[in-house]
């Protein structure tokens, strides 16, 4: 598969490391794609701001949501300390594995991200992808990389995808699992210790 998003991280590259309590999630990151998301990712991270945050909201065969500081949400902000926009790509999308914005709606980027964790983009939303073709974002790679490795297309076009999963998807998958409460609020909590920014070797 070509699509670049999917893959591995070249010598020297800024990777993510995301320290959790359940183990290690590392992330390849996207600057040329996502430049505001990124710098905001790194700086929040190398600032601290996100060590002993929570995955606060956790759904299996859906997403791990996290980067809230209140560990409620709604809360959070992004190093300019204002909302910053979307940034699409025709071909980034929100494959599992998938680093993406959570907001609450268009341009509404904060602090909080997410991983996507679903295995199984379904018949149906593979279909409709491949009837809308090249010209809405779905190539022909995109629809592989979707049979492939599932993920949440609906959300493509609508959360800013800035890195991926590429080692860790066996502690995202641990994390999707945990038994939740209300609003889908893991019971124990699951913990960002740290998230360093290091050089890929």
């Amino acid at each position: 598969m070509k699509l670049e998003q999917l893959q591995f991280p070249e010598k020297g590259e800024e990777i993510g490391i995301i320290r959790t309590n359940h183990g290690d999630i590392k992330v390849r990151l996207f600057p040329e794609v996502a430049p505001k998301a990124v710098e905001n990712f790194k700086t929040h991270s190398k600032n601290g701001y996100y060590d002993g945050v929570t995955f606060h909201r956790v759904m299996n065969e859906f997403m791990i949501q996290g980067g809230d500081p209140d560990g409620t949400g709604r809360g959070g902000e992004s190093i300019w300390g204002s909302s910053f926009e979307d940034e699409f790509h025709m071909e980034y999308h929100n494959f599992r594995g998938a680093l993406s914005m959570a907001n609450a709606g268009p341009n509404t980027n904060g602090s909080q991200f997410f991983i996507v964790q679903k295995t199984d983009a379904g018949n149906d939303l593979i279909q409709q992808m491949e009837a809308a073709g090249e010209k809405s974002g779905f190539s022909k790679e995109v629809v592989a990389g979707y049979k492939e490795l599932g993920g949440t297309p609906w959300l493509d076009f609508r959360h800013t995808v800035f890195g991926q999963v590429f080692e860790g998807m066996d502690v995202v998958d641990k994390i999707a699992s945990i038994k939740t409460g209300v609003n889908d609020k893991p019971l124990e909590p699951v913990i960002m210790e740290t998230i360093e920014i290091v050089k890929y070797k």
